[in-house]
């Protein structure tokens, strides 16, 4: 059963995604030759007009195929027959309907549970916060600049800012403060914390605040997947750390059977949504990635071939793509067995 539904959410989310690619070149008079879900041989499948819809045989990603994207076609409506800004708008609108996608998964889970404010349940004894006036029931404005808007957006700041100077800004009783906070070593836990306490506890708010606070949940979940690739980077946290497909999937049942069996089916169901919304705008942000046979890839040539005002060639530039790819499916097996090797 868990498979089921890591497949069914999965497959919803990349077929979104090149619904974008697909709706755009059909905008700009591209011809699409095969829209389909899954890889490998074909299943299932029908041609309505010039393209062929269809399902394959492997239930992962999916495909938009253009005429003439990867290589030369005469045809006057090929992918690279037509202007650079028309393509860069086909490229883009996969990750940009994944944005669109979590914010609708987020409309729903804030109008059903509402959402954290980031108000304070207490603060930490001996600890920064405490010395430097905090109290309960203050409500987190602002962290070193940035806006917030949810409780979890304190934890996330102090998660991915471990050990920073902190710049807080608070409302108490509609008058605004600021405190600096410098963290202090919690010897139980072994990390450097400014001793703030909240809840995740959700509020319900007005139709104008789900729709607001929509859009900040999923600002939430770009952040979180931005500032985990920048600890990837910087080598604060290994590939060892990464999880994949496999280890998704299981995250995804374990949560599914503890929410059914504490909160009901629509808890459960609730929880899958809001999974999908992490699952949604991590896919957008990861295709955004410059790296060759993603979007981003894509996109970083055609921007070179809008400044430069002519086309790079497009063997190079499909052997940098088949470089990139088989480099990332090497990463993706390696992630797969480190799920498993986890798992077990």
């Amino acid at each position: 059963m868990n498979i089921v539904i890591a497949i069914i959410i999965f497959s919803v989310i990349i077929l979104f995604h090149e619904l974008g690619h697909f709706l755009f070149a059909k905008l700009n008079g591209i011809k699409v030759n095969e829209f389909c879900l899954g890889l490998g041989p074909t299943l299932v499948g029908f041609t309505k007009g010039e393209t062929k819809y269809s399902i394959k045989l492997l239930p992962f990603g999916g495909a938009c195929m253009m005429e003439g994207e990867d290589g030369d076609s005469s045809d006057a409506r090929a992918f690279g027959s037509k202007s650079v800004w028309a393509r860069i708008s086909v490229v883009a609108a996969g990750p940009i309907f994944n944005f669109i996608m979590a914010w609708v998964f987020a409309l729903i889970v804030i109008g059903s549970v509402g959402y954290d404010r980031p108000v304070l349940t207490g603060v930490m004894e001996g600890f920064p916060a405490e010395e430097a006036g905090i109290q309960a029931g203050d409500e987190i404005i602002s962290m070193n600049g940035r806006r917030t808007h949810f409780y979890r957006e304190v934890s996330q700041y102090s998660m991915f800012h471990p050990g920073e100077t902190v710049e807080l800004v608070y409302e108490r009783g509609g008058e605004r403060h600021k405190a600096t906070l410098t963290p202090k070593l919690d010897e139980e836990s072994g990390r450097e914390l400014i001793g703030l306490n909240g809840t995740l506890a959700r509020k319900r708010g007005s139709v104008l605040e789900t729709v607001g606070n929509s859009f900040y949940e999923v600002r939430y979940w770009i952040c979180n997947t931005v500032e985990s690739l920048r600890m990837l980077v910087t080598g604060k946290v290994g590939v060892d750390d990464m999880s994949g497909p496999v280890g998704i999937v299981k995250m995804m049942g374990d949560t599914y059977e503890t929410e059914q069996s504490s909160g009901g089916t629509w808890i459960a169901v609730l929880s899958m949504i809001n999974f999908s919304i992490f699952l949604s705008a991590n896919l957008g942000i990861m295709n955004l990635l410059p790296i060759p046979a993603l979007d981003g890839g894509r996109l970083v040539f055609l921007v070179i071939e809008a400044v430069r005002r002519k086309k790079i060639s497009p063997e190079k530039e499909g052997l940098v793509h088949f470089v990139g790819l088989v480099a990332l499916m090497a990463l993706m097996v390696f992630v797969m067995f480190n799920d498993i090797r986890n798992i077990l």
